[in-house]
């Protein structure tokens, strides 16, 4: 009889067994404030890991490719239920693999090569996927960008429109990966009418924020909506498409399957249906309140300490600090905190160098620290170590941070500890 199915992981590959092993250590014993990561629920990892794996389809429910979809189907019905529940949308798409891939997938409905689209400069907080000239989107549509004031750190709405009137872009994108304040909506989808440009925000990084009803949401403003359920929403890595009616629909469709996709990642549509499920409930928005609460006692507390937060402060879950007073870039901030097991990214500031080895900025995220259960005692604590490290670089600041992360992590475990 074949062992094929019954062997363990540390049985079969006890090399990968082993590092999967030490990578859960290191989640358990390190504090992740990197803005895109998260850590997700028991449940949405049973689904992760579940036999729907093995399951090739597609196509969308009731019109499949492949037989044997039923159950696939109930999963991903109830997936679109509720995400168009939990953001208010009249259309929802759950199978991008990814954001940038729901990203492609809009530029495929909406766009024609060469057209033009104006969005939010990488250094200012914008995303690859929106048009960098190395990016697909930037190769093959003629991508334009607005930024934000050099001296407030943020988007000034009166340049971004002179700017469209001036680029007269097809599209006009709203978000990205590091801008940390609330964007007006309603403005930019005012700004994009005159000059009869679509309307696409990418909410990847707020969509649990929005979800919980903590911040203003851009489904009644944009043509098009995307998200990640990774990030705030805390679910899998993944894409969805929403919409606050069904004007793009049949084009959306197509533009995912078969536009920019094959076949559906069944295990991770399970994922999805799970994290959404879970957002909807009432503890989730508990959740949201505190990321906020959380991230502003962490950007106020570094400000305090003597270190430069972009725009100010944060009405999000990001804090971008600028370490060029200090002479350093954010690698060498990277590195210093990962040595205390404190994981972070270095990142560009408004206005940065091109060359990512002298970014001077560093982005932080609260929302998976939040998920551990710490609240802004914790977050105060964390920006004293964080800005002792950084000013002073001495031994007895490493010693004292490494003793504080352990301390942290101990009283606030995951998966019931290691």
């Amino acid at each position: 009889m074949s062992t094929h199915f019954h062997s363990h992981l540390a049985t079969v590959d006890p090399s990968i067994a082993d590092a999967l092993s030490h990578e859960t250590m290191r989640q358990a014993n390190q504090i992740e404030l990197i803005a895109s990561e998260n850590i997700v629920s028991r449940a949405v990892l049973d689904a992760l890991g579940h036999a729907i794996t093995n399951k090739t389809l597609e196509g969308y429910p009731g019109n499949r490719f492949h037989g044997g979809g039923q159950f696939a189907d109930i999963v991903e019905l109830a997936a679109i239920d509720r995400a168009k529940e939990l953001f208010g949308a009249a259309y929802a798409n759950v199978q991008p693999h990814s954001g940038s891939q729901a990203n492609l997938a809009v530029f495929f409905a909406l766009l024609k090569p060469g057209d033009r689209v104006l969005s939010l400069d990488l250094a200012a907080g914008g995303h690859l996927s929106h048009g960098l000239g190395a990016n697909l989107s930037g190769r093959w549509f003629e991508a334009h960008h607005y930024g934000v004031d050099r001296e407030t750190g943020l988007i000034d709405h009166d340049q971004v429109e002179a700017r469209t009137k001036e680029i007269r872009p097809a599209l006009l994108i709203a978000g990205g990966s590091a801008y940390p304040r609330e964007i007006d909506f309603e403005r930019m989808a005012a700004i994009a009418k005159k000059v009869d440009a679509r309307f696409l925000v990418d909410m990847a990084h707020i969509a649990g924020l929005v979800a919980g009803g903590v911040h203003p949401s851009p489904l009644p403003h944009a043509d098009i909506v995307t998200c990640t359920t990774t990030k705030t929403l805390r679910g899998p890595r993944g894409g969805i498409i929403l919409a606050k009616d069904e004007t793009w629909s049949k084009k959306l469709q197509s533009a995912v399957f078969p536009g920019v996709q094959g076949s559906l990642h069944t295990q991770i549509i399970a994922a999805k249906a799970v994290c959404l499920g879970e957002a909807l409930q009432p503890d989730f928005r508990d959740y949201a309140r505190q990321i906020k609460e959380n991230a502003t006692a962490l950007a106020d507390t570094l400000s305090e300490h003597g270190l430069k937060v972009i725009s100010g402060g944060t009405d999000t879950h990001i804090v971008l600090l600028d370490f060029s007073p200090q002479g350093m870039t954010g690698k060498e901030a990277e590195t210093l905190l990962d040595e205390v097991n404190i994981t972070s990214n270095k990142n560009p500031v408004p206005y940065d160098v091109p060359n990512p080895s002298h970014w001077v900025g560093l982005r932080l995220g609260v929302s998976a620290a939040t998920t551990r259960g710490f609240k802004e005692g914790e977050f105060r604590a964390l920006a004293g170590v964080i800005a002792r490290l950084i000013l002073t670089k001495t031994e007895d600041a490493k010693c004292d941070a490494k003793r504080k992360v352990a301390e942290l992590c101990k009283s606030f475990p995951i998966y019931g500890g290691v």
